[in-house]
């Protein structure tokens, strides 16, 4: 069901100061910073060969990346996000077998422009997935 690992995305709490070290000290390329008031973000891509990583900072004080960061101050792994070819048929999949859809089960559109959805962490042993329709 799943395809590829499209990306990692990491909570920083010093959007500016983290793309700066990717592009400088890793040799990265990094995206502009890109709001994303639907989903309470800021993001910044930085493009690997292979797939990327994506920086989070809260846009707002209700992000939900807002909450993230008063636990883990100086950051950390957010959440992983897969590819699929049909969001609606995984969802209905995995709702199927019991995980649990975050929000209202319905997809939004996230940074990429597709459908994305949210699963819960508690049952991918602690790590919130997302689903991105390809």
């Amino acid at each position: 069901m799943i395809g590829r690992l499209n990306h990692v995305a990491i909570a920083v709490p010093d959007l500016k100061a983290a793309a700066a070290q990717y592009a400088n000290t890793l040799g990265a390329t990094v995206g502009a910073p890109q709001d994303e008031p639907n989903h309470g973000v800021t993001v910044v891509f930085i493009e690997l060969p292979n797939t990327k990583v994506e920086l989070l900072y809260p846009l707002g004080d209700d992000s939900p990346i807002r909450g993230f960061l008063d636990k883990n101050p100086s950051g950390g792994m957010h959440h992983m996000c897969f590819e699929v070819d049909d969001i609606i048929a995984a969802r209905d999949r995995l709702k199927a077998e019991g995980a649990r859809v975050l929000g209202t089960g319905e997809p939004r559109i996230g940074a990429h422009g597709k459908p994305v959805l949210f699963l819960h962490p508690k049952d991918f042993n602690g790590c919130l997935i997302e689903l991105e329709q390809v």
